[in-house]
């Protein structure tokens, strides 16, 4: 056993608390890798959103494993998770729960909806109406749920992970951009390359079962456990003035480009900033340096950004703006 630290707050703790928390993580990405072929940096962003307690936006073609990615993830932290598909019909209630009346004790007793979870799939988010939408955002942020004026705090840890599909748009409600800033990051699942793809198909043909993860071989590696220790270990990670600035910076520059009608929020530049640091201490420093930064530009900012239509005809994507600034705003020493 390490001995105990004490911190600028005078709060002691051990160095190995942290230390097997960040180990425990880092062997997620070969246990969920047991199921999901090639999807790295999406395990990396959920990780980095539940060190931040954020949520994410999965964009994907149907069948990209998108499901399967946080089932597997939910089965390596040994964490409960629940699915809900939605669809045009669907209530705020089929989410959150509702009050439903007991006949033998003559009174109404709350049935928790499936937001009563630690990991929760949101698929397709937009095909849903805007009041359905706005009742999960709700509880995105207040974690929690109010029904008859009584509020129902959620279980810890909690993250929606919301899919939606980049290439059918019809009979959807896109989310606005102040229901998107509210998304921690937006992480694009790409097609697998080739290779990946005939791995995949080698394990189907091998009797692979995506609905059976525990034959595929997954088995608990981490905990909520790990998740508080990495996130008090996430809190006391370094930032300087410079690196700070550094974030200011990168977020006021899109507020200034030309290609852009709306750039990032303060609270955009705070969730960079914060995923930044969760990436630092994942990769085994206690400060933050630039490349964090940039690292986790791109997933942070691509959807707090609004597009001129004139640049959106020309091909530009949000992606590159972002990456343009990145290359032209003056990189701290």
């Amino acid at each position: 056993m390490m001995a105990p630290t004490t911190d600028n707050a005078g709060n002691t703790g051990t160095t190995r608390d942290a230390d097997t928390a960040r180990a425990s993580l880092e062997t997620l990405r070969a246990e969920i890798a047991k199921a999901v072929v090639g999807q790295d940096p999406a395990v990396t962003g959920l990780v980095v959103a539940l060190l931040c307690r954020g949520h994410v936006l999965l964009e994907g073609v149907p069948g990209v494993a998108k499901t399967l990615l946080v089932r597997a993830l939910a089965s390596a932290l040994e964490l409960d998770t629940k699915r809900v598909q939605f669809t045009p019909d669907l209530m705020p209630s089929d989410i959150t729960g509702s009050l439903v009346y007991d006949a033998r004790t003559a009174e109404f007793s709350f049935q928790p909806g499936p937001v009563f979870t630690n990991l929760l799939l949101a698929d397709e988010i937009n095909r849903t109406p805007p009041k359905t939408q706005s009742s999960l955002l709700e509880a995105m942020e207040e974690r929690q749920v109010t029904v008859d004026g009584t509020p129902r705090p959620l279980p810890e840890p909690f993250l929606v992970a919301a899919t939606q599909n980049p290439v059918e748009y019809e009979g959807t409600y896109p989310l606005p951009e102040a229901q998107l800033d509210r998304f921690l990051l937006k992480l694009t699942i790409p097609l697998p390359s080739r290779q990946d793809e005939i791995n995949v198909l080698t394990r189907h043909s091998e009797g692979f079962n995506p609905r059976d993860l525990r034959a595929a071989g997954i088995r608990p590696v981490a905990g909520p456990a790990d998740l508080e220790a990495a996130r008090a270990a996430v809190a006391k990670t370094a930032v300087s003035p410079e690196i700070t600035g550094y974030v200011v910076d990168i977020c006021r520059a899109t507020r200034e480009s030309p290609s852009l009608t709306l750039g990032v929020s303060p609270r955009g530049a705070t969730a960079l900033l914060a995923t930044a640091r969760a990436w630092a201490w994942l990769t085994g420093r206690d400060y933050v340096i630039p490349d964090d930064v940039k690292a986790l530009a791109l997933p942070t900012l691509r959807h707090r950004v609004q597009l001129r239509p004139e640049a959106e005809m020309e091909g530009v994507t949000a992606d590159s703006v972002i990456n343009a600034i990145l290359s032209h705003v003056p990189v701290p020493r």
